[in-house]
């Protein structure tokens, strides 16, 4: 998960001071101290650390405290802000243009995950209504323009190539002239990138540009690189120019570093964030959400947003009436579960919630939905119905048809039971999700798989 480390070390500096009544100058130079040094373990550049702790400190001992904030909530503020202006200050948009196709450029080091956040990016931009066209500009790396064909047909997006070329430049020229008529409003070109930055990499990179004329050239840069990816976009800006930046693997990167610190080096934004293995997997990179993960103060909207994206208005309204007639069965479980996976892995999810982290050991493993889905679909109809007619028999023969264990069938169906007993407190009682909370046992919801 990304920034887990960081974000486990600076939830629990902040916990300590977070209700104090007073703060001394002594005990913020030792609270700066710590946060200094997760910074510095995150792989944060040192400069950039030391420049974060002087802003931080020079506002909180020449601030006065809010009436409504304690001074231990208050230089929480201060890092929180302060964080947000170094991922970015604002969400920074794509340059779309007016009079289309919007050209965009993806250049980066072999090995980034290009041609994989190309086919993601286009997903996203079709989307908000826009019409996309891929194009494999990299004619050097064996399969590059198979690989981009692929993810083409499995979102539906059209891939323009020609393996009779070598030159890019006509390649790309050729590739707009189809994308205006076939009235394709944005095309993506999916360049080479090498396994180290040369000379001829980045004459092929300004050719491109000069003969082109992108309106967006975004460096994909893999975030698990760490002060590498820094040194990268460093390089890529001054030798092309960039106008942002994708951070790709960032599901995959405990640390962090990169993000916290490529803007403030290149002084270009990150525009957005590749989270997972799937073509769904990304994200619009927005810096006060992603500080309020980090500090564990959850992105709910990020979670309202996917569900508004997986959820039909007609489905969650029949969800609703289904709980408050305490009519929930296997099958609008199973349902709930499609839904869920749409919104991408259960673990990210759970993450964006305000407190998650503050659970230790909370496994979740997103293969269970598959597990679930097995067993559910084994049922007959009544089953699904009423659990309650599951006998021994009925469960032997369930595992075997699912693939699971008798012991995965019972541990299942106590979650499942356990989930209809937290949504009859939810409907019954006057402010239900407090009281559901403060019942709620937390060894339970350790061993809550799905």
């Amino acid at each position: 998960m990304a920034f887990e480390g960081l974000s486990s070390r600076l939830q629990e500096i902040t916990r300590k001071i977070r209700g104090k009544a007073r703060i001394s100058e002594s005990a913020l130079k030792e609270m700066l101290r710590e946060v200094k040094l997760a910074l510095l373990e995150a792989d944060v550049n040192y400069k950039i650390v030391k420049e974060f702790i002087a802003n931080i400190q020079e506002k909180a001992l020449g601030q006065d405290v809010m009436k409504s904030l304690t001074p231990g909530q208050q230089v929480i503020k201060i890092v929180k802000d302060e964080m947000i202006e170094l991922l970015g200050g604002t969400e920074s948009k794509i340059n779309l243009t007016p009079n289309p196709p919007t050209i965009i450029m993806l250049v980066g080091l072999q090995g980034s995950g290009k041609t994989t956040t190309a086919g993601k990016l286009a997903n996203l931009l079709r989307k908000q209504g826009k019409k996309p066209l891929l194009v494999a500009c990299d004619i050097y790396r064996p399969a590059a323009i198979k690989q981009l064909q692929v993810v083409g047909a499995q979102l539906n997006i059209p891939v323009y190539s020609n393996e009779t070329s070598k030159d890019v430049v006509h390649i790309a020229k050729q590739a707009l002239n189809v994308a205006i008529s076939k009235l394709n409003d944005v095309v993506i070109l999916d360049t080479a990138g090498r396994l180290h930055i040369d000379d001829e990499l980045m004459q092929e990179l300004k050719n491109v540009k000069s003969n082109v004329k992108p309106h967006e050239i975004l460096l994909v840069v893999d975030s698990m690189t760490g002060q590498d990816a820094v040194n990268v976009a460093q390089t890529f800006n001054e030798e092309v120019g960039i106008d942002g930046v994708i951070l790709t693997k960032l599901d995959g990167d405990t640390r962090g570093g990169a993000a916290l610190s490529v803007k403030k080096v290149t002084g270009k934004p990150i525009k957005f964030a590749a989270t997972g293995e799937k073509l769904s997997d990304i994200e619009v990179f927005n810096p006060e959400r992603m500080t309020s993960r980090i500090l564990g103060m959850g992105d709910v909207l990020s979670i309202i947003e996917k569900a508004e994206e997986a959820i039909t208005e007609e489905e969650a309204e029949k969800l609703e009436k289904q709980l408050r007639k305490d009519e929930l069965d296997l099958d609008d479980y199973l349902a709930q579960i499609r839904q869920v996976k749409k919104m991408g892995s259960f673990s990210s999810i759970l993450k964006m919630l305000p407190g998650m982290n503050k659970i230790k050991d909370l496994n979740i493993d997103d293969k269970e939905f598959d597990k679930v889905e097995a067993i559910i679909c084994s049922m007959t109809k009544q089953e699904k119905r009423n659990v309650k007619l599951l006998n021994a028999s009925r469960r032997q023969r369930i595992a075997k048809g699912s693939g699971t264990t008798v012991q995965d069938i019972n541990k299942f169906i106590k979650s499942f039971e356990m989930t209809q007993k937290m949504m009859k407190q939810f409907k019954s009682n006057k402010g239900g999700m407090k009281n559901m909370m403060k019942n709620m046992n937390m060894n339970d919801l350790k061993n809550f798989k799905i």
